[in-house]
């Protein structure tokens, strides 16, 4: 049986429907299952069994022979988020008890790291383990996956393979549950839908014109192709990025959102909220070299492209992947 957790959610979703597109049935999904907004993540998708997060360690260490490989990509992700407890407990505390189980039990792991966890990019995007203990998020939720990260490079037990995955700016379908942590792409969709225009966040920085902010921005069939390859591949164990490796800005974003829904753009811009400003990241880009010499030789999809089948084939018809 292979474990997904998270199953339930937008990146976890994805994940199973795409387990499935390839004959993997056998699944065990993990998830809270208590949100309504996600009942549709998991319509037509086929799994062995769904088990409550809370109740997932115990029955790993009771039913562990059973389990081939465990993909985990359940935590919480509210970047607005500040109380420290609630990550110390569903992403910090609950990935240490899976890892550690995965240890014990020869059990090969995929977990979720965060690009979160670069914070304003001092010391680069590079994925290197050398930089983790120096790097500075700027949110509890990127404190939380840079401590997992930490902790996970200080352990002499492991898994028989093991990879953490940064996640850069991820977008696709099956993310309609998410309210404001929804992609940038989500949320100008149906602003455009709604008034016709799209308000960006006026830059705070001098040297980037407002709507020059960037980041990576992947697509969610990327992401998944790139964890089955890591699932059905042999590679080093390790921290990897997952990004396109190129930045584009939120204008090129924004344009390519028009374009899909088939109008002229309408933009103008706002001040960044007092509440997020000074934790604003103005850039991101995932250094990718190193997936690609563990053998990674996939293409990434454009953002022109991507966003183009997001809003055709997803968001204009209210369809889950």
């Amino acid at each position: 049986m292979i474990i997904i957790t998270g199953a339930a959610g937008f990146i976890g979703s994805n994940l199973t429907g795409y387990m499935n597109a390839q004959g993997y049935l056998n699944l065990g999904l993990v998830d809270a299952f208590d949100n309504a907004k996600k009942s549709g993540n998991l319509t037509g998708k086929t799994c062995n069994i769904r088990i409550h997060r809370d109740e997932f360690p115990s029955w790993l260490d009771q039913n562990s022979s059973k389990v081939r490989y465990i993909i985990h990509l359940g935590a919480r992700t509210d970047t607005a988020e500040f109380d420290k407890s609630v990550f110390d407990r569903l992403n910090l505390g609950y990935s240490r008890k899976i890892w550690t189980a995965c240890s014990k039990y020869a059990i090969p792991l995929i977990y979720a790291s965060s690009a979160a966890t670069y914070g304003n990019g001092e010391w680069g995007y590079r994925d290197d383990h050398e930089i983790i203990r120096d790097l500075k998020p700027l949110n509890p939720y990127g404190e939380s996956k840079n401590d997992f990260d930490k902790w996970v490079l200080a352990q002499r037990e492991t898994p028989p393979f093991w990879s953490g995955l940064k996640f850069f700016n991820v977008y696709g379908p099956n993310e309609y549950h998410k309210g404001r942590m929804a992609s940038v792409v989500f949320h100008a969709f149906h602003q455009i839908r709604q008034t016709g225009g799209m308000k960006l966040f006026r830059s705070h920085k001098p040297g980037i014109p407002d709507g020059g902010q960037a980041r990576d921005f992947i697509y969610v069939k990327d992401v998944v192709d790139v964890i089955f390859w890591l699932f059905t591949h042999p590679a080093p164990s390790g921290i990897y990025n997952l990004g396109t490796g190129k930045a584009r800005t939120f204008l090129d974003l924004t344009r390519a959102t028009f374009n899909a829904m088939h109008l002229e753009p309408a933009i103008e811009y706002i001040d960044t909220p007092l509440d997020i400003r000074d934790k604003y990241q103005y850039f991101t880009e995932a250094r990718m070299e190193k997936l690609r010499s563990a053998g990674y030789a996939g293409e990434f999809q454009s953002l022109e492209a991507g966003v183009e089948d997001y809003v055709r084939n997803y968001l204009l018809v209210n369809s889950y992947y």
